[in-house]
């Protein structure tokens, strides 16, 4: 069954827009389990069923909406940091643990895409089975992101500064690799949504928690609100210069 490619242009607007998505994610996640006490399991259901809502309006969509595939995006990020705290801290698997199923499941999502579609193409995704592996992926990688980067900042000693700065670097040399060598496209993109997420997860918690942690001590709500103003700016901003979609039927 054909439907219209309604995916997001990877562009430097893309990347900047995800990061802001996907610390929003950390920061607002946190806000919903900790700060409202509403708890890892109870705000796992209601972000899940926020996110299978908007991911319905998303797959059912004539043309691509930024507003709604951001809103996805977004709620993958959120649903991603309850689901992983809920693996980690309530089920007691911990972050290594949880790190590694995650990042099974998330190559076990990329092979039966691979399988199934003869591509992890995400430039043109024109069915609706392919839209759902990726958004699958998506989902699954934001949830990796978030064990990894709390793994990373509490069980490495860097802190959230240091894991993020290693993150940010890590990061640097894959737009090199972009740029200077002919490593697969696909790859390094997959790769650096993977690492993305971690990003905006320890640079999350580095502007809520406490200084003495190591953190800004801004809080979930303060940080929520500032990077919520972020992202909407950032999307006007990409949308009102174009960022040359090609709908394909």
């Amino acid at each position: 069954m054909k439907s219209i490619n309604k995916i997001a242009a990877v562009n430097v607007f893309f990347w900047i827009i995800k990061i802001c998505a996907t610390t929003l994610g950390e920061t607002a996640g946190d806000l919903l389990s900790m700060t409202m006490n509403v708890g890892y399991a109870v705000s796992s259901v209601i972000l899940i069923t926020l996110f299978l809502f908007t991911l319905i309006i998303q797959l059912r969509s004539l043309r691509f909406y930024p507003s709604i595939y951001w809103i996805v995006i977004l709620l993958t990020s959120t649903v991603g940091t309850t689901m992983s705290d809920f693996m980690d801290r309530t089920l007691g698997l911990g972050y290594a643990k949880g790190s590694m199923i995650l990042f099974s499941a998330l190559l076990v999502s990329l092979i039966v895409w691979r399988i199934s579609e003869k591509t992890l193409s995400v430039s043109n995704i024109s069915t609706t089975r392919a839209e759902l592996f990726y958004w699958s992926a998506i989902l699954i990688s934001n949830t990796l992101g978030t064990a990894l980067g709390d793994y990373i900042a509490d069980d490495s000693g860097l802190g959230f500064l240091g894991s993020a700065l290693l993150i940010g670097g890590i990061l640097g040399l894959l737009v090199f690799g972009y740029w200077l060598t002919r490593i697969n496209r696909v790859i390094l993109f997959w790769i650096a949504f993977v690492l993305t997420r971690p990003f905006g997860a320890t640079f999350g918690d580095f502007l809520t928690k406490p200084v003495d942690k190591g953190g800004l001590n801004l809080g979930t709500i303060g940080s929520s609100a500032i990077l919520f103003v972020l992202l909407v700016v950032f999307v006007m901003y990409s949308n009102v210069i174009d960022v040359h979609r090609k709908n394909t039927i």
